[in-house]
């Protein structure tokens, strides 16, 4: 079973690969009980959302790494891929702006992805 930060580098390694914009990793270890990291990334459109989510279970699941749930669909601009210790959150451009996630957790260590 990979860390928690070497599954979140995967993930985000992922995103990237696939043309994901704006991909971010938060650790939240410090101030969260329910995970140690977020990824964060934009799709430029509700199809690019459900492609990036059926690439990230493609690329985890020969590794035996399943999500434990996913939230939202396409259609709602947010979807959340829930795999215990890190959280996934594929955003619109729109939601992603309107829901500033960001800013919630301003104190948290940032970590940019190519």
């Amino acid at each position: 079973m990979l860390e928690a930060k070497d599954l979140a580098q995967k993930i985000a390694g992922t995103l990237s690969e696939k043309k994901a914009m704006d991909i971010l990793m938060i650790d939240i270890s410090a101030k969260s009980s329910f995970a140690d990291y977020f990824v964060m990334a934009s799709a430029g459109s509700e199809r690019q959302m459900d492609s990036l989510k059926e690439n990230i279970e493609d690329a985890l699941e020969p590794e035996g790494i399943f999500t434990k749930s996913v939230e939202g669909t396409r259609s709602s601009g947010w979807i959340l891929m829930d795999y215990g210790d890190v959280i996934v959150n594929i955003l619109t451009l729109e939601m992603r702006e309107k829901y500033n996630i960001e800013k919630i957790w301003a104190d948290c260590e940032f970590i940019e992805v190519e």
